[in-house]
């Protein structure tokens, strides 16, 4: 059964696209892959989230693979670092990881929606705007033959479950489909903004909490337990 997406649905599914490519193909560039590894690359960044959450929904085939534009918006933005790879590169950090933090928020909000719209439970639909954010990291890495960032020190899970969760609590609470997104795209960057993924939050004891249930940076060795490190923390601020 097909549904139709809306254009503020597919609009913001084509800018986090774009996004994603650019953020995929730039790995391609740092690992010194050649033109057609960048092309790899930026395509699986942006758009394996997507069809991997179509196919678990059963929007089949894919949306990304039945509408041109998706291809096309995933390989103009492996064309652009491709070509500008000399200012892409000199692009600071922080610019880097807002552009990838603004994909996942987008990805995220998009996942949750399209899944509510095949009428997904708010769990599941929950799951599917997480999956949506971070399934292209996760190839992206697999095939740069690393572990997943989002399985070792990442927040891209953490930051797309706030998102899907707070878009889905708009809509329980009855707002509009475009407010609903607005907020949950607001919740997941401020959850990267608040632990992002270099680890550093607003204040230390943030900093240690965050270290602890994200992943980011353990308190000690993997043999204490998490309650262990929480009492610690605590403790130590005291």
């Amino acid at each position: 059964m097909q549904h139709r997406i809306g254009i503020p649905l597919q609009a913001v599914d084509l800018a986090g696209t774009l996004l994603f490519a650019i953020e995929g193909a730039t790995a391609a560039i740092a690992a010194n892959l050649d033109m057609l590894g960048v092309m790899v690359l930026a395509f699986a960044t942006a758009l394996a989230g997507g069809i991997i959450r179509d196919v678990l929904i059963g929007a089949a085939p894919p949306q990304s693979l039945r509408d041109w534009r998706y291809a096309a918006m995933a390989f103009l933005g492996g064309a652009i670092v491709f070509s500008l790879h000399g200012f892409v590169v000199a692009i600071p950090r922080p610019v880097m990881i807002g552009l990838g933090a603004t994909a996942l928020s987008l990805f995220a909000v998009a996942g949750t929606e399209k899944a509510l719209l095949y009428n997904m439970h708010p769990f599941i639909a929950m799951l599917m705007g997480t999956i949506t954010g971070v399934g292209g990291g996760t190839v992206r890495d697999i095939l740069l033959a690393q572990i997943p960032g989002v399985l070792r020190t990442d927040v891209y899970a953490t930051a797309a479950l706030a998102g899907s969760a707070v878009l889905i609590a708009g809509r329980k609470l009855r707002l509009s489909s475009s407010q609903a997104a607005v907020l949950g795209w607001r919740a997941s960057r401020c959850a990267w903004s608040a632990c992002g993924n270099t680890g550093i939050c607003r204040d230390c004891s943030t900093s240690e909490i965050c270290g602890t249930w994200l992943g980011t940076r353990p308190l000690l060795s993997h043999k204490t337990s998490v309650w262990q490190r929480i009492s610690i923390t605590k403790s130590d601020q005291e």
